[in-house]
């Protein structure tokens, strides 16, 4: 899922930790704690001792905890077997592992075509 860019963790919260309140920042964040509020990252991994309540947003979002709100990424949402979703998913590309839970909705917009824009850019010159 991660490209070589992407593979360092630059953020995260731990086993024990208790975090109130958003995060918002570039790279990679993981959470292995209790957070209480909403992330708006690049790329998201809840371990699976995670618990998030709040929305998040972020390119990819690995789910092997619990969460509890709506989650909307721009390329992929993956919830691993221990994983549990309670809310909204939005994204392009969804992967459930078998055993994992998801209670909701979810939306995958479909993805526009780069040709309709190269035309229209070629039209305009």
């Amino acid at each position: 899922m991660f490209s070589k860019n992407t593979e360092k963790l630059e953020s995260f919260v731990g086993v024990n930790s208790l975090f109130k309140g958003d995060i918002k920042t570039k790279g990679t964040i993981r959470i292995d704690g209790t957070l209480e509020g909403n992330v708006d990252v690049d790329w998201l991994i809840l371990g699976e001792t995670a618990q998030l309540k709040g929305d998040a947003i972020a390119r990819g979002i690995i789910v092997g905890g619990k969460v509890e709100g709506n989650i909307k990424a721009r390329e992929i949402i993956e919830i691993k077997t221990k994983g549990q979703v309670i809310g909204e998913i939005t994204t392009s590309k969804l992967s459930i592992a078998e055993g994992a839970r998801f209670e909701g909705r979810s939306t995958m917009p479909k993805e526009e075509s780069n040709v309709v824009e190269l035309q229209a850019i070629e039209k305009a010159r």
